[in-house]
């Protein structure tokens, strides 16, 4: 494995990296010419200064993996690394509370007015009576967005006596009751807060949340923390709330466009101005690098994919249990994919049993590695945006519990104007893929190894006719699979599958294909590689 640090990391940050025997770490202050690096690199690591463009990736025909040690992703085209199939990898919470205490920071510093006191003796000036504060204690702390920050902010904010309400869709009542945070609507938090304080990311929802309708229904006084995004706040909005004296005071760590020049906040007396410190402490930067270091290596040795923005992420333990059906995904896929008279228009994914109820992206985007396998370089990554590239609509459905007595059962459907073909399967022990049906019949076969799908007329002679096709080539069967049609909608009345596994590397598969072709119960025959 080959690691590019494109830009300064931590000692400990590159210790977790030299762990590793058998890896190539290149650091920043020995590249000449990141381009032809990254020609071999099977991971690139950068902060916010390198900027990852489609054509910088032109360069990096191996990367598995790019890193970013921080959480904003701006100087990453995450789509192109997506279309290549490369995770792209932040460390949102590893300066959690590094911006929790800036925030509470910020706070305290408007409370007491310490920056005009500061001013002030500095100019020979003792203004101790013009400048009384106010105290945390008693008031009341709105909370927009609970996740890592949110939550690091309310403990804290807690400890000062504050009252805290908290605004966040995604977040489970429980968590919030745990942090002694009280679940409001948007508006009541804009009309309820002494102070506010934003820990959401930017989406079309939240962003411009921070404008001038919510700021006309705000508490007179209010008094703003932005430690999240620039985006989040109308500046044009807030300026006006803060020279009318609506807005009491604000604190910003972040803009709309950093560096921060020529600004309608420059000289307003009542807003603290700070050049995006929030997670600049040395604790912070450690963390983050040696979060992102397990994060790249986890996913390189393993798999893992933690804190991804354009890939589901899992945890180690969420990735053990999906990991199987991933596989087993697909090899249906790649079982199925020839199988579909007609162009592919569409998918169904049926899931049902224990993964179900779990996180099934990683599945699905596998079913659609299977299923694509052969038309172009498509994984796990890029498989979901290659789909809606090509059109394809994919449905997915899910079930509590599993017919036939199976713990999970996943089935796959592919539609074509002509018609479509379908199959289920499973994981048997832990580890061992298995079909289960094909096109509606009962058949259970093993997902491994080289395997001839034949489609015969259920009569009397067809297997042992098979089997002597085979043995007349020279060819060993590893297993032999039946199964017949009773009722079903897609295969007619009288018709019969078998899958037969044979030893792989048989140089005489082609010849064996054609005999079997010949023989006039067989309608049709087709072979699937799989690992």
């Amino acid at each position: 494995m080959k690691i590019v640090l494109a830009e300064k990391v931590s000692p400990a940050t590159l210790a977790v990296f030299k762990e590793e025997p058998d890896w190539q770490v290149v650091t920043s202050d020995t590249i000449t010419n990141l381009e032809a690096e990254l020609a071999d690199a099977d991971a690139l690591v950068v902060r916010s200064a390198v900027q990852v463009t489609p054509e910088l990736l032109e360069h990096a025909p191996k990367l598995r993996v790019i890193g970013r040690a921080g959480v904003g992703v701006d100087n990453i085209d995450a789509d192109a690394a997506t279309k290549r199939g490369i995770v792209v990898m932040n460390t949102p919470g590893a300066n959690a509370v590094a911006v929790a205490e800036l925030t509470l920071g910020l706070m305290i510093t408007m409370a007491r007015q310490i920056p005009k006191a500061t001013a002030a003796l500095h100019n020979g000036k003792w203004e101790k009576k013009s400048l009384q504060g106010t105290e945390l204690r008693g008031k009341t702390l709105g909370i927009v967005g609970l996740g890592r920050i949110g939550l690091e902010v309310a403990r804290r904010a807690r400890s000062f006596g504050m009252d805290l309400i908290g605004y966040d869709p995604f977040v489970a009542p429980v968590i919030a009751r745990e942090n002694g945070v009280t679940l409001v609507n948007i508006d009541d938090i804009f009309k309820q807060s002494d102070y506010l304080s934003l820990h959401v990311g930017l989406t079309p929802q939240t962003e411009g949340l921070v404008n001038a309708h919510s700021i006309a229904i705000m508490k007179k006084g209010i008094r703003i923390v932005n430690c999240a995004r620039g985006e989040l706040i109308v500046d044009e909005a807030l300026v006006e709330g803060l020279q009318s004296g609506k807005v009491g005071g604000a604190a910003l760590d972040v803009f709309r466009e950093e560096p921060l020049k020529n600004s309608a906040y420059f000289g307003i007396e009542n807003v603290i101005l700070t050049p995006h410190l929030g997670g600049s402490t040395d604790e912070a930067q450690e963390a983050i690098g040696i979060q992102l270091a397990h994060q790249v290596s986890a996913y390189l040795k393993l798999g893992v994919v933690q804190n991804a923005v354009n890939v589901p992420s899992l945890s180690r333990e969420e990735y053990e249990e999906v990991a199987p059906f991933a596989d087993l995904a697909e090899r249906l896929g790649t079982f199925l994919s020839h199988a579909t008279p007609g162009n592919l228009e569409n998918l169904e994914i049926a899931y049902a049993g224990r993964i179900a109820t779990g996180k099934t992206d990683m599945i699905r985007n596998a079913v659609l590695a299977g299923v694509l396998r052969d038309s172009e370089q498509v994984n796990h990554i890029n498989a979901f945006a290659v789909a809606e590239e090509r059109g394809l609509r994919v449905q997915e459905d899910k079930k509590e519990f599993a017919s036939g007595g199976a713990g999970s059962v996943l089935k796959l459907v592919l539609h074509s104007a002509e018609g479509e073909a379908s199959a289920s399967a499973t994981v048997l022990h832990g580890n061992a893929p298995r079909l289960l049906s094909l096109d509606g019949i009962d058949i259970e076969a093993p997902l491994t190894g080289t395997l001839l799908a034949i489609r015969n007329h259920d009569v009397p002679g067809v297997i042992g006719r098979i089997g002597t096709v085979l043995g007349e080539h020279g060819v060993n069967i590893a297993n032999f699979a039946l199964g017949r049609s009773v009722r079903s909608q897609r295969v007619p009345q009288g018709q019969a599958l078998a899958v037969v596994q044979i030893e792989a590397g048989s140089s005489k598969v082609n010849d064996v294909i054609a005999a079997l072709r010949k023989v006039d119960a067989i309608a049709s025959v087709r072979l699937v590689e799989l690992p």
